[in-house]
């Protein structure tokens, strides 16, 4: 009897140890990710590289270790495609849901920011002149990610930076991670994260280590990438996949992309006339 019992508790025991693997491995991921861009940043070499070959090389060596980090968390779990949020649900909707959630992603993280900049105004908590510094010394540091004046002058180097890394190496991946996160957290803790409410709760998390993964482009950066994860964690949870979210991401990234030189061409006009 005490065999017939045991034996159970004996798979239960090895499913949550398979499942703590899974999560360690695909939480550790990001974070080790980050401290090596902050390292990385001090030798201002972009993580991306200064040419199409550099990028090429760069985004394949990324996606390689992603894979073998994420095959052996799924050699671990064995988790479902649907654990996993794998299956495109919405059909042809699922690309316009994305292209929608994009806009309404980067109007959100806009409004976050001016409201605490408003806040901090009414507070007297800052001036507008010292406000100005801070985001000025602190805003994201995209030269730790992409070489800025290949992509301006680079056509090449810039529709790759648009497509392959803003849908496959960014979106794409880290939107799988996102999906393995929040599978680790609804398996080991289904009681707290297994219904609509523990879900919200794991998006949470899941966007706070997504933020650190940013640590090397500066606070400001840190922050940023937490409420975009926040918006594509619901994204995905609202739908039940990773793919809206995935092309909300790529088309985010993409614009960000886009705009990159031109804002920094005119960030000096704008910091001279104050």
């Amino acid at each position: 009897m005490n065999g017939a019992t045991s034996a159970p508790q004996a798979r239960v025991a090895s499913e949550r140890v398979r499942w703590w693997i899974h999560l360690l491995l695909i939480a550790a991921y990001p974070i080790v990710i980050g401290a090596a861009g902050r390292r990385r940043s001090t030798g201002q070499q972009p993580a991306l590289g200064h040419d199409v070959k550099g990028l090429l090389i760069n985004s394949a060596l990324g996606l390689c270790l992603f894979a073998a980090v994420f095959g052996l968390a799924w050699l671990a779990s064995r988790a479902s495609r649907d654990e996993l949020l794998l299956r495109w649900r919405q059909g042809l909707w699922t690309v316009p849901l994305g292209l929608g959630y994009s806009v309404a992603i980067r109007l959100a993280l806009g409004m976050v920011f001016l409201i605490a900049a408003v806040v901090l105004l009414i507070t007297n908590l800052s001036s507008p002149q010292a406000m100005q510094k801070f985001v000025l010394a602190n805003r994201p540091d995209v030269a730790t990610l992409v070489d800025i004046p290949a992509l301006r002058d680079n056509p090449l180097y810039f529709w790759l930076t648009l497509t392959f890394v803003s849908f496959v190496v960014a979106g794409l991946r880290e939107e799988l991670w996102r999906g393995a996160f929040l599978a680790g957290l609804g398996r080991l803790w289904p009681q707290r994260f297994g219904s609509r409410a523990g879900q919200l709760g794991a998006v949470v998390v899941a966007s706070l280590v997504f933020g650190l993964g940013h640590l090397a482009q500066g606070p400001v950066a840190v922050v940023g990438a937490a409420v975009l994860g926040l918006g594509l964690g619901l994204i995905m949870v609202l739908h039940r996949s990773i793919w809206p979210a995935a092309i909300a991401h790529g088309m985010f990234d993409a614009t960000t992309f886009a705009l990159l030189p031109f804002v920094l061409e005119k960030l000096p006009r704008v910091t001279r006339a104050g």
